[in-house]
């Protein structure tokens, strides 16, 4: 299943290895779940996890961006033409509907407008892991 992982999600399932954000992150690793991403996005786990507040190590954060861009799905993606309340969040839609993810999943669900999202599926991390236990059992 393709997804697009916004940053938020990312970092939380860091720096909290129990939550649903870090058992996503355990299910992209174990390769059950591939990532859509762009240059963009790429850019924006780098510089985030380089910030000095969350105390990661630059050559850790190195590796696993260097993993993420090799494992992941390169998607060129378009512009969207009903913008989102928070420009920084364009590439996550505009690559999850280029990249015909399963669903974007953040954190921040509010920064997504139903509207603006027309039909992509917008999740939280809790409701991503739901959709996905449903969709393993139906599936064949």
């Amino acid at each position: 299943m393709k997804i697009v992982l916004d940053t938020n999600v990312l970092v939380a399932g860091l720096l909290s290895p129990w939550g649903p954000c870090a058992q996503i992150l355990r299910m992209i690793s174990s390769g059950e779940l591939s990532l859509c991403l762009d240059a963009r996005i790429l850019s924006e786990y780098d510089e985030v996890l380089r910030r000095p507040k969350f105390g990661f190590r630059i050559d850790r954060v190195v590796a696993l961006v260097d993993h993420i861009e090799h494992s992941g799905v390169l998607v060129a993606s378009s512009p969207l033409s009903d913008p989102l309340p928070d420009p920084d969040d364009h590439p996550f839609l505009e690559v999850a509907r280029a990249g015909q993810a399963a669903c974007l999943v953040t954190g921040n669900h509010a920064h997504f407008p139903t509207r603006q999202c027309r039909g992509t599926k917008v999740l939280s991390p809790g409701d991503f892991l739901t959709f996905h236990r449903k969709k393993r059992r139906t599936d064949p």
